[in-house]
């Protein structure tokens, strides 16, 4: 695998599809945008042409894990979205361990100063800012 190039971050959700953008050297994640999520075809060409604008090598799919590690039926059904991202995708997929991310990211931005309403409209896509710094510092 690349050790350079950005990584998109997708933190999926049956409503919201939150993402993140590395820089190129992979040193620092930010929060990109949150998508509605309509349907996979919609998501797969809109990531397609984030993949395109930001030259991305790799994209890094969130895994919803249960606290003790195990699956959950959102862990599956998050395992096939990926699956699904992968045959159709131009870059690799990965999945990686976002157990904590959306408590993270909800500290972060009541830190930040963010009101509910305003970190409603963010919180996804800072949730995938969380995993993408963890996989950046692993």
């Amino acid at each position: 695998m690349m050790n350079e190039g950005r990584i998109l971050a997708v933190d999926y959700g049956e409503k919201r599809i939150g993402l993140a953008l590395s820089d190129p050297m992979r040193m620092f994640a930010k929060p990109l945008s949150v998508l509605l999520n309509s349907g996979l075809q919609h998501t797969i060409t809109e990531l397609e042409s984030l993949i395109s604008l930001h030259s991305v090598s790799l994209v890094l799919v969130g895994m919803p894990f249960a606290i003790d590690g195990s699956d959950t039926p959102k862990t599956q059904e998050t395992k096939a979205f990926a699956e699904e991202l992968a045959g159709a995708l131009s870059v690799p997929v990965l999945g990686f361990d976002e157990r904590y991310s959306t408590c993270d990211a909800d500290d972060e931005l009541k830190r930040m100063g963010y009101t509910w309403q305003e970190a409603k409209k963010v919180k996804d896509a800072m949730a995938a800012c969380m995993f993408l710094k963890e996989f950046l510092d692993s």
